[in-house]
């Protein structure tokens, strides 16, 4: 399938994907991936088929094709400009077939999700006496090398070490809720990014990742420079939440407290936690006994650091022919155009690609802890 400069190429199979054959880039009307910055992301291909041929009489021969099988690998490539880049790694889950009494009517449609869902069909009874969360985390990742996962783990500011006199953690569930769990007591996130070559995949563990070169800015009531076909902003007064409690550290119960979030790098000048004139309290959630004190701020920190993660958001929509490169999520943007209050640096939530034949269309959700821009121009 191929736009102004934009060609998308589709790889699938068994377990290592190849190159479709030309029938499928045929039939194939439309393609939507989504990338979120929590959950798993999906993607969903919509063929069009019929059974006009000889080879037909049976079934729909997309429908019976073997490389289309359920749990088979779907790889998605965009070059932009003659630079691939991949759009996205996953595993079909569901398929559903839509004949019509229209000719050229009726659809095949896949959807799949990506690979992080074959780290999530078998529960297990997880023990790891005496080991800090980086360890397991590196040796659950590590389990799933035949889809190219590289680990990423960012440790978190205390780690815990249970010592198996006094208690050893147990956690039951599948291998990616364990993942998502742990991330979870930091206010941390589990990804699974495609790429950056295909069949290669990387496993984030840590804090939203803000580090890195801003992606190229999105303009807005910039005449001839705008790129952007719509975007609104909301502002959540009652997302930043500090949190209090007590936690016990050489026998004795010492105040644990929260003011403001430490992501870094900071995006808003007028971070909500220390401008709002009131903002909400919550309560230390529970700690495992035989915790530390460290180890209770750090949790509490996580619980704050995650509530300021959507003070300002913005939505809104681009055509990607015109902004010249896919937005991709988990990294940073600029903003201009849209006044002192909302202009400036994003994280980027969450995208959604829209492709058929003629257009490609990107959603995006952009965040950050409060309004004002940082800085006073930002790069296009």
């Amino acid at each position: 399938m191929s736009l102004l400069g934009i060609h998308l190429t589709l790889l699938v199979g068994p377990t290592v994907a190849v190159p479709a054959p030309g029938s499928f880039m045929e039939a194939l009307q439309r393609v939507e991936v989504t990338h979120n910055d929590e959950g798993r992301s999906g993607f969903q291909l919509t063929f069009g088929v019929g059974r006009s041929g000889p080879l037909d009489l049976m079934d729909y021969g997309l429908a019976s094709h073997p490389l289309l099988k359920p749990m088979n690998r779907v790889v998605l490539v965009v070059t932009f400009n003659v630079v691939p880049q991949v759009l996205f790694d996953g595993i079909i889950t569901h398929r559903t077939l839509a004949p019509s009494q229209q000719p050229g009517s009726s659809t095949l449609t896949v959807t799949g999700e990506d690979v992080s869902a074959a780290m999530d069909l078998d529960a297990k009874v997880h023990e790891h006496p005496a080991q800090v969360e980086p360890i397991i985390i590196a040796q659950l990742v590590l389990g799933y090398a035949q889809y190219g996962l590289v680990p990423v783990i960012i440790p978190p500011p205390s780690l815990d070490v249970p010592l198996p006199i006094q208690r050893t953690p147990v956690f039951r569930g599948t291998d990616y809720a364990y993942l998502r769990e742990m991330a979870n007591r930091y206010g941390y996130v589990f990804q699974v990014t495609p790429g950056p070559a295909p069949m290669m995949n990387t496993a984030y563990w840590g804090p939203p990742n803000r580090v890195g070169i801003p992606q190229r800015a999105l303009s807005v009531n910039m005449g001839a420079q705008s790129n952007v076909d719509s975007i609104d902003f909301q502002y959540n007064a009652l997302a930043p939440t500090t949190v209090k409690g007590q936690a016990m550290a050489l026998g004795r119960a010492l105040p644990v407290r929260t003011f403001a979030s430490l992501r870094v790098p900071p995006l808003a000048s007028q971070p909500a936690l220390l401008t709002q004139s009131r903002v909400r309290t919550s309560l230390l959630e529970d700690v495992p006994d035989g915790a530390g004190y460290i180890a209770a701020q750090g949790r509490a920190q996580g619980q704050t650091d995650a509530s300021t993660d959507q003070v300002l958001t913005g939505s809104g929509e681009l055509d990607a022919t015109r902004y010249g490169d896919m937005l991709r999520p988990r990294g940073l943007v600029g903003v201009r155009g849209a006044g002192f209050e909302h202009d400036g640096f994003f994280y980027v939530r969450n995208v959604t690609h829209s492709i058929r034949p003629g257009e490609y269309k990107q959603r995006f959700t952009l965040t950050r802890e409060g309004a004002g821009a940082l800085t006073p121009v930002v790069p296009p």
